[in-house]
């Protein structure tokens, strides 16, 4: 007969009946600890299953931010620091339109008061400055259209007939330079279909085009911009350091990538069939003597210098805070106290605030209890948090390679800035239909990006490829003069 834990203290007039008693506590003991065991066994399995649910999000993954519903995004909570108005401030230096010269107008209209605006007198017209005030206005669009008669001829000598050659820089098909250059930034800068592109045109321009017109211009631009494109690439190899970076796409409903990779002057971007080593090379070269900053994929781990991305870590820390496990959120909450420290110093020093010297003396403490705060979480046993710092840990001079050699950035946002315009235009367009698309695709977008970071006129550049396009030049190259790389160092 099994008997309670402790002995029971009853009343005299219960003394007969303690067998009975002591019994039945000892069976409701044991049933209460079968309870307890399966409570516990079952927040266990509820914890693992809300784990499992937790919808990732910006903020604590990897998942870009036009994932997420604009109404599903958490309220800021109110910064107690703001007070200030939105727009404006006080103080703040003006932007006005500046008026243009008079002979530059397309016509200057005189007004003159008709009559006095008290009692209504005939007024005389002073010799007082009047107030200049000028209207923009789009013309009528008319596209210009220039027709070459070919003559043919008949040789006196031979009768042979000879038909006369259209002049140096004449395309041989309706497209001129121009409309190639607008038409293929149109379809690849501005993001616009292949109908929008055309209605465009069409409707604006008064240029007759149906989609297919698009698609051949389309393919004259891409095949004017390979040399260029070319020069680009082979440049990669030369590089201290690069940005790469890489975004899911499709080509003919099949699985693709964007890649790019961003030098300071330039970029570059491709796309390949995988996610892999050999598409990482095929893009940038031997990269065996480079700094790439990149985030913590496996393609990139074989890489000699690397600096890994602290926004991409940061948003895994914060992923950390958010569990519902007390050791997790602690080692989290001490990694971000840590983050925050070192990207403190890190403004101070981009803000001039202090040289690198004393930002390397500031950041050495921070870098050895980061160190010792991931090998804490290796060894702490809890399997959220050992993947991570096991993850980290054989490789975390990878997170300090900025702290070694200056002029190195803590994060990839270069290249993840360059992608964004490319991310946009995927979730438009839902990739490339074929091989040729892509290149056009890697071509404007290389194109694109590096007109932005050289500060120059894409429309133009373009305009002038298609102009040595058309008169069987070479076409001007992208590659940055060594006083702009100077510049950008």
């Amino acid at each position: 007969m099994t008997t309670p834990k402790h002995r029971l203290e009853l009343p005299p007039e219960a003394e007969p009946a303690r067998d009975f008693i002591e019994a039945l506590v000892a069976r409701y003991e044991s049933q209460i600890e079968e309870l307890k065991q399966q409570v516990r066994m079952l927040s266990e399995q509820f914890q693992s299953l809300t784990d499992r649910l937790q919808k990732p999000n910006p903020r604590n993954s990897s998942v870009p931010p036009s994932s997420e519903h604009p109404h599903g995004k958490p309220l800021r909570k109110p910064c107690k620091r703001r007070v200030r108005k939105q727009g404006g401030q006080e103080g703040h230096k003006r932007h006005l339109r500046e008026l243009v010269p008079i002979e530059q107008c397309e016509a200057v209209i005189p007004c003159v008061p008709e009559s006095c605006r008290r009692c209504g007198g005939l007024v005389r017209p002073d010799e007082s400055q009047p107030i200049r005030h000028q209207v923009w206005e789009i013309p009528p669009i008319q596209p210009t259209v220039i027709e070459y008669q070919l003559h043919r001829g008949h040789c006196a000598c031979c009768g042979i007939t000879t038909l006369a050659e259209l002049p140096s820089g004449i395309p041989r098909g309706q497209c001129g330079p121009r409309l190639a250059a607008f038409t293929g930034l149109l379809m690849g800068h501005f993001r616009q279909s292949k109908r929008r592109a055309s209605s465009f045109l069409r409707d604006l321009l008064n240029i007759p085009c149906s989609p297919a017109w698009t698609v051949k211009i389309q393919n004259l631009v891409s095949d004017a911009l390979s040399e260029p494109y070319c020069q680009l690439q082979a440049e990669l190899a030369t590089q201290r350091q690069l940005y790469v970076d890489e975004s899911p796409t499709k080509q003919h409903n099949a699985k693709a990538w964007l890649w790019v990779a961003v030098a300071p002057m330039f970029a570059v971007f491709g796309i390949f069939a995988n996610r892999s080593r050999e598409s990482l090379v095929a893009l940038i070269g031997d990269y065996s003597k480079m700094i790439l900053n990149c985030d913590r994929a496996k393609m990139y781990l074989d890489g000699p210098r690397l600096q890994w991305c602290w926004a991409h870590l940061k948003r895994d820390i914060q992923k950390l805070i958010e569990s519902n496990d007390k050791q997790v959120r602690r080692l989290g909450q001490d990694l971000m106290r840590q983050e925050h420290r070192l990207f403190e110093i890190w403004q101070r020093y981009k803000r001039s605030e202090i040289d690198w010297k004393s930002f390397r003396r500031l950041t050495s403490p921070v870098r050895k209890e980061f160190n010792s705060l991931l090998l804490r979480g290796s060894y702490s046993g809890n399997a959220k948090l050992t993947g991570i710092c096991d993850e980290i840990l054989p490789r975390k001079d990878h997170l300090w390679t900025f702290l070694d050699v200056e002029g190195i950035e803590p994060t990839n946002n270069a290249a993840e800035r360059a992608l964004r315009s490319a991310v946009i235009l995927r979730k438009l367009s839902f990739g490339t239909q074929s091989s040729r698309g892509s290149r056009y695709l890697e071509r404007i977008l290389s194109v694109s990006e590096t007109c932005r970071l050289q500060r120059r006129n894409a429309y133009e550049y373009l305009i002038s490829v298609m102009q040595a396009k058309f008169a069987g030049e070479a076409a001007p190259s992208l590659l940055p003069q060594i006083e702009e790389q100077a510049a950008a160092a």
